[in-house]
């Protein structure tokens, strides 16, 4: 059906129903329904995209090259051999010692709904046929706050990897220390830091690599005392916020100062590199030592 305006021209009837467009008046000439969730508008060049390219693209946008984040289990099948991984310290539980009204509740419901135990999974694996020890971070799991479970998950990794001199791999992505976990959270900055050392100081190599974002009491440990230190393009790397710092020096920061290619520019990283180069780049690090 068509409503006439007067001005004599037909007029569709068109609506937005569930976020999918309908045409409600006129059946025989209906807008198609797209369904939800199959495109998404790149953040970085506002091209559309279709969501299964962008996966088989190792969620990296095909036009401007923006890295979209990765939870642990994609990052681990992307870089790892297949079928060469052995995870560590599953099952690990994470308590409440300060009895902080609500965290209980808040850690169960992220496991039911990512199917993970923690912000981070640690496991034995193969680079090209190399063995290594990695430990991914996943921002999924409560913006991949550091408390009790991870820290000392990472730090068995280490010790394993320290062990059985093997190299050690770490993915960070992390919103900092955990509140929730209060004094408990920043001792593991130095629990994870002195396995770090000890590692070193047999010889055996550690690789940072900074994914988007790693802040807080992760960038000032573990996360910037590898051998070597990558990042991914575009990553946000800090410790605290820019309003903070700024309020604090009372000084006016650059644009981007938290940025990989700044952190590049100024020293902090030995190399930034494309996630579709990554597997290789790790794998000429581990064939060179």
């Amino acid at each position: 059906m068509f409503k006439f305006n007067p001005l004599g021209r037909k007029t569709k009837y068109i609506t937005l129903k569930n976020n999918k467009i309908t045409n409600t008046k006129d059946e025989n000439n209906a807008v198609p329904n797209i369904p939800n969730g199959m495109w998404i508008k790149c953040d970085g060049c506002g091209k559309t995209i279709y969501k299964k390219d962008l996966e088989e693209n190792s969620k990296v946008c095909p036009s401007c090259g923006k890295h979209y984040r990765m939870n642990a289990r994609e990052r681990i099948e992307y870089i790892l051999d297949t079928g060469t991984f052995r995870e560590l310290d599953k099952g690990m539980i994470t308590l409440n010692p300060l009895d902080f009204n609500g965290y209980k509740d808040k850690v169960d419901s992220f496991k039911e709904d990512l199917q993970m135990d923690e912000a981070v999974v640690t496991g034995y694996g193969k680079i090209f046929g190399k063995d290594v020890v990695m430990g991914v971070m996943d921002s999924n799991f409560m913006m991949g706050s550091m408390g009790s479970v991870v820290g000392e998950k990472i730090t068995r990794a280490i010790e394993r990897a320290t062990k059985d001199k093997l190299p050690v791999i770490l993915f960070t992505a992390s919103g900092g220390a955990r509140m929730q976990e209060g004094m408990f959270s920043l001792m593991q900055m130095a629990k994870t830091s002195a396995a770090v050392a000890r590692h070193g100081e047999k010889g055996l190599p550690y690789i940072s690599v900074l994914t988007d974002p790693t802040t807080g009491g992760v960038t000032a440990s573990f996360a910037m005392l590898g051998d070597v230190i990558l990042s991914e393009p575009g990553a946000l790397i800090g410790f605290a916020g820019k309003r903070v710092i700024e309020q604090t020096i009372r000084q006016k920061l650059p644009e981007g100062f938290q940025s990989a290619e700044f952190l590049l520019d100024h020293g902090f990283l030995d190399k930034i590199v494309h996630r579709l180069e990554l597997k290789k780049v790790l794998y000429k690090i581990l064939e060179m030592h």
